[in-house]
């Protein structure tokens, strides 16, 4: 959903163009009593593929609400703080993985060339994904909304 407004300039927000250009946002897993868990995270928008990457260590709070109940959302703001963006949808995780060379970590390498361009050594940073017991987010954006107020 595209939000609207009688202000000319806000009629063209697009909440899918600023989810693409957001470095960081907060994803809202849902705890087991049912209450909303917050954390902020690096997130990467495929808008063509409708997918927003995470990644994220085995073990965490949000990592834990994903495997029990696979849904979340993440929200974003411009920086200025006058525009926001929250997509929804189902999540599927990979990972963690034990092989720095195995599915899990070519997948968290995949992530990162795309968030971030060429890593200056990539066996260090595949040894650290294993350490760290990394993660890789999946969420299939179904729903997306937001608004411009300025």
């Amino acid at each position: 959903m595209t939000a609207t407004s009688s202000n000319p300039a806000t009629n063209l927000f697009d909440p899918h163009e600023l989810l693409a250009e957001a470095c960081l946002g907060v994803l809202a897993t849902i705890k087991a009593s049912g209450i909303p868990q917050l954390s902020p995270v690096t997130p990467f928008y495929d808008r063509s593929a409708g997918v927003i990457y995470v990644s994220m260590t085995e073990g965490r709070a949000k990592t834990v609400n994903l495997r029990r109940d696979p849904r979340a959302a993440l929200e974003v703001t411009s920086p200025d703080g006058w525009a926001w963006a929250t997509a929804e949808g189902p999540v599927t995780l990979a990972g963690p993985g034990t092989d720095p060379h195995g599915p899990e970590v070519e997948a968290l390498v995949d992530y990162y060339r795309s968030a971030a361009g060429e890593h200056p050594d990539w066996d260090e940073y595949r040894s650290v994904m294993v350490s760290d017991r990394r993660v890789l987010m999946k969420l299939t954006v179904e729903r997306v909304y937001g608004e411009k107020l300025r």
